[in-house]
């Protein structure tokens, strides 16, 4: 049974493998000519290709307060359809790429990653009789990336049935009949892949059968601190209740006017403490702006609010 560390480090490899970050890139939308795949999306990117981007998109449409759900559910039945259109259609492509900032997506692409290519990964590393982290983690990894059934029989073909084998002479097998697999493969697109398994030989070379951590994979550090950051939710902490004080029609009267007059008023500009931003009051916050160097348009924004001390 592994850890949920070793877990983690798992599939961080795969991640890295696919979108070359510790903890994959939610938001990330990617279409490569000749990619069988069609468009990729996600943390460790499933395909519209597949279907599974349909199942991943559903999933997140009917979760709780999912932020994008009500653009995202018009584009259903042409995911279920695998319509490859969606390739090119560029407001989908931003509408996903939108969704990955949203943790609720974040929360469905974990969930689905888990449900779809974790769980049978590592039942079938059970099966096999593999107790290692590394030989779960190549089995996850071929489930993500495909074809992991015609290499697991072309490696049994070769080296007998993984139970007989042993994990430490059928897994390199395995690594080994992928690698010339894609190395030789007609689409060129598949032989630049080979990184995976030039990732998972150097980790076997090294005996890191555990996935013990620190460690390094194609070059990124997988460590307790990268494993145990959550993905970035990018959501502004400024009060919505503050505005921009400007002369309107209506005027704009409140607290929040007053306390620009007496700010003013503090820095000897003659205004009243009426609550009302009218003409006099723009005339006095451009003469003040351009006395400290602001841009004098009369509007009340951020950069000012703060010079004023509001």
């Amino acid at each position: 049974m592994l850890s949920e560390l070793q877990k983690q480090a798992a599939q961080a490899i795969v991640n890295i493998f696919e979108t070359g970050k510790t903890l994959g890139d939610y938001a990330r939308v990617t279409l490569l000519s000749g990619d069988p795949g069609h468009l990729t999306y996600g943390r460790s990117q499933t395909t519209l290709g597949s279907g599974n981007l349909y199942l991943l998109v559903k999933a997140y449409c009917d979760a709780p307060n999912a932020a994008c759900a009500r653009v995202l559910k018009p584009y259903l039945k042409r995911l279920a359809d695998i319509d490859l259109s969606l390739d090119r259609d560029m407001a989908f492509r931003a509408v996903l790429k939108e969704a990955g900032g949203d943790p609720a997506m974040q929360d469905a692409q974990d969930a689905f990653f888990d449900r779809v290519y974790w769980t049978p990964a590592a039942k079938t590393a059970t099966t096999f009789g593999f107790a290692s982290p590394l030989s779960t983690a190549v089995v996850y990894d071929s489930l993500i990336h495909g074809s992991w059934s015609a290499m697991r029989d072309r490696t049994t073909a070769r080296v007998g049935e993984p139970n007989k084998a042993g994990e430490k002479k059928w897994v390199p097998a395995y690594v080994a009949e992928r690698r010339n697999w894609l190395a030789t493969h007609p689409n060129a697109l598949l032989q630049k892949t080979v990184y995976r398994m030039d990732a998972f030989n150097a980790l076997i070379k090294n005996g890191n059968w555990s996935l013990g951590i620190p460690m390094s994979v194609c070059g990124v550090s997988v460590d307790a601190a990268a494993l145990s950051c959550r993905a970035p939710v990018v959501v502004s902490a400024s009060d919505a209740a503050t505005r921009n004080l400007r002369l309107t029609e209506p005027p704009m009267t409140g607290n929040d006017v007053k306390a620009l007059q007496k700010a003013l008023s503090r820095d000897s500009y003659a205004v009243n403490g009426d609550g009302i931003f009218d003409e006099g009051l723009e005339s006095a916050l451009k003469a003040w702006q351009q006395e400290y160097g602001v841009v004098a348009d009369g509007v009340a924004g951020p950069a000012t609010r703060t010079m004023l001390g509001l």
